[in-house]
């Protein structure tokens, strides 16, 4: 059922539809009729509410485009019937008058498709093979973007340009006066004239960027300007970049020169803040500038089809670290025998992929912890303070519609509902971005859950933190805003915003860290303790939910993983249809959890067990599954992490010797099984041709 919400703005897009239909049918037959009055206010009010839709309506505009009834044809049918009419209208004569009009109407036409010619040259002369940040790319002669209307949308130009034409026929045709024909069509005609040379500016070489040839130059020169050493790779959807983003610390910590790799034009601004270079390379056929490059090797959050592309570069090695480590069957994909290295968080997802028997030896799985996981505070014990705050964080439906993957649909409610019924519990929901994208019934369920929280919340009163607390989150975010987010202005494109997005000032890492820890503590302390909150803001991320969390539920995923780094109480909900006893057996991540059955039964004895640590029976048991899934404490993850890049980077350089002997002097390659060349062997098949293996 649709919400209430959704209702009236269908209806008011019914509504707006129907108008403007109305007014084509009565400015059609007015003009056929000869009833001038009918057909000047029906053409005026069509020109109006299409004037009107454009801001307020922009999705039932893009339905009438994709039905070919777009703002041009709109816009060329009310002209046309205009003209109609207008042979109808006493005192206007077909020949001596009325023929001028029409000469003067098809010449704006004539001007706009000029118009729309030069931009689509504009924006292909704008369209680089490269997109950068954190960059100088200057010497691509990069400069501001021609203004939106002339070059991105043709439809509102027309019909914002011929705003006189229509208007000047419109009074000729209810006054009989074809002067004010004359001065609309001659306005519009000038006002088209004058954007088609403003647009055509940007085609001489002042304005003009570097042709492609020239990019692909200077991208040669960065690198071999910059000699990065290790990249992470990513490709991905729109809402993806949080597997890419997740990583980003980490790389910047590491020793050598970093870089990272894109493939969407689209990702380089989804990225968070950060000094690393990015570099986004659509083509394949570009991506093999790396291999010339002093690139070693690439680290991969994530399995993409773009994946293999870069695969294909012998003289780069590859580890995939994943975005996160479940129990899940995803986090054992087959693509992953695809890479030199899989690197894994402890012995735990070693023995996963030994299970699974996918293909992946065993010498080529290595441990490195998870460094991002740092900022997680340490249990203190028992909540402080008059509520137990609870963090419920069910992950998405996944792409296979198992019905254990997430507890929203089957458990979500009654959780939910359980929680809320206590009255010393403060409750943070915090849903999977891509609830719902696959499963509707996810998505409606999410939604009722929010409406559950929000009305229990307005339910609940209590003091509250002053003005003051209010305004200095106001303070923060405006200092977090100013080191992170670029001020674009509408009309930016690739190119402006490159520009824009130059080198990075010096230490802007280490103010966005200190400015981000100090806008999330002032968030949370805008919050009376006893409030509950729907944590959807992007910029607050699961690690600082967890610092406000005495006890998690959760599902089968990374979140719990990660969660465990706190060695904080934690539960996971059993929506799978198996025993407890097969739940835990099949799932590790379970093994020191409370287990939630989808009726939710087992609330009130597991916030009794949070309340009271003498009745936690899974204390002991999380100490020991941290270390199983996660590694040791002592090295340090990024320790650890550090040296497996270094690792991985001398391989790299030994290929590339053993390479570059071969090539020149004829020293055969040595090809033993813990080799480089080996290695490189067992993936690129016997013929030395380069096809890595698929999923």
């Amino acid at each position: 059922m649709p919400s209430a919400g959704l209702i009236p703005r269908r209806v008011k897009q019914l509504a707006a539809l129907l108008t403007l239909f109305a007014a084509f049918t009565a400015q059609l037959v007015g003009a056929l009729l000869a009833q001038v009055p009918v057909f000047v206010t029906a053409a005026a009010a069509g020109l109006a509410l299409d004037l009107y839709l454009r801001p307020r309506q922009p999705r039932l505009l893009s339905m009438l485009s994709r039905v070919r009834f777009d703002v041009t044809v709109r816009q060329l049918l009310r002209d046309m019937i205009i003209l109609l009419g207008l042979l109808r209208v006493e005192g206007v004569h077909p020949l001596r008058e009325q023929a001028p009009l029409t000469v003067a109407l098809l010449l704006v036409y004539a001007l706009h498709f000029l118009c729309q010619a030069i931009a689509v040259l504009v924006r292909r002369t704008r369209t680089l093979p490269v997109v950068t940040r954190n960059i100088d790319a200057s010497a691509l002669r990069l400069c501001a973007a021609p203004p939106r209307l002339l070059a991105r949308r043709p439809g509102h130009r027309l019909l914002t340009f011929s705003v006189p034409a229509t208007t000047g026929l419109l009074v000729t045709a209810a006054t009989g006066d074809v002067r004010a024909g004359a001065v609309g069509t001659g306005l519009s005609v000038l006002l088209m004239a004058a954007g088609t040379f403003h647009l055509a500016t940007w085609l001489l070489p002042g304005k003009r960027p570097a042709s492609q040839e020239q990019t692909l130059e200077w991208l040669d020169s960065w690198l071999a300007e910059y000699r990065p050493t290790v990249a992470m790779y990513f490709s991905g959807g729109t809402s993806s970049a949080y597997q890419a983003n997740m990583w980003l610390s980490t790389l910047s910590a590491l020793d050598g020169k970093p870089l990272i790799v894109l493939r969407e034009r689209f990702m380089v601004q989804k990225i968070q803040a950060t000094d690393v270079p990015i570099l986004c390379i659509p083509r394949v056929a570009h991506m093999f500038a790396l291999e010339s490059s002093t690139l070693k090797m690439m680290l991969h959050p994530a399995n993409s089809g773009k994946t293999s592309q870069v695969l294909r570069i012998p003289s780069i090695k590859h580890a995939f670290t994943n975005h996160g480590e479940s129990d899940k069957l995803s986090s054992c994909n087959p693509y992953a025998k695809a890479y030199d290295e899989v690197w894994v968080a402890g012995p735990a997802a070693r023995e996963r992929y030994r299970q699974a028997e996918i293909g992946v030896d065993d010498k080529d799985v290595v441990e490195v912890g998870r460094p991002q996981l740092a900022p997680i505070q340490p249990w203190k014990g028992a909540p402080e303070g008059p509520c137990t705050t609870v963090l419920y964080a069910p992950t998405w439906e996944g792409w296979d519609g198992n019905p254990g993957n997430t507890s929203v649909v089957l458990a979500g409610e009654n959780i939910v509902r359980a929680l809320l019924e206590d009255e010393g519990v403060r409750l943070l929901y915090k849903p999977h971005p891509m609830t719902g994208s696959v499963d509707p019934e996810a998505g409606a369920a999410d939604r009722r859950i929010r409406a559950m929280i929000t009305e229990a919340a307005a339910r609940r009163s209590g003091p509250r933190p002053g003005l003051e607390a209010v305004a200095e989150v106001a303070r923060r975010k405006a200092e977090l805003d100013r080191l992170t987010s670029s001020d674009f202005r509408p009309g930016a494109d690739e190119l402006e915003r490159m520009m824009l997005q130059s080198t990075p000032e010096e230490g802007r890492a280490a103010l966005v860290a200190e400015a981000q820890e100090a806008w999330e503590e002032a968030y949370w302390a805008s919050f009376p303790a006893w409030e509950h909150q729907i944590v959807v803001t992007p910029r607050l991320g699961i690690y600082s939910c967890f610092n406000q969390a005495d006890l998690l539920i959760s599902d089968v995923s990374s979140v719990v993983s990660d969660y465990l780094h706190s060695e904080k109480p934690y539960a996971v909900a059993n929506t799978s249809g198996l025993t407890e006893e097969d739940f835990r057996a099949t799932f590790p991540t379970v093994r020191a959890a409370a287990v939630l059955t989808p009726d939710a039964s087992g609330v009130p004895e597991l916030l009794e067990s949070v309340r009271h640590p003498e009745k936690d029976l899974y204390k002991a048991a999380r100490a020991e599954l941290k270390a199983h899934l996660l590694g040791p404490s002592d090295p340090p993850s990024l320790v650890r992490f550090n040296a497996a890049a270094v690792a991985l980077c001398a391989e790299a350089d030994e290929r590339r010797a053993l390479m570059t002997a071969h090539l020149t002097q004829g020293i055969p390659i040595q090809r033993g099984p813990g080799s480089p060349a080996g290695r490189q062997e067992a993936q690129t098949g016997t013929d030395g041709s380069r096809e890595p293996a698929t999923a």
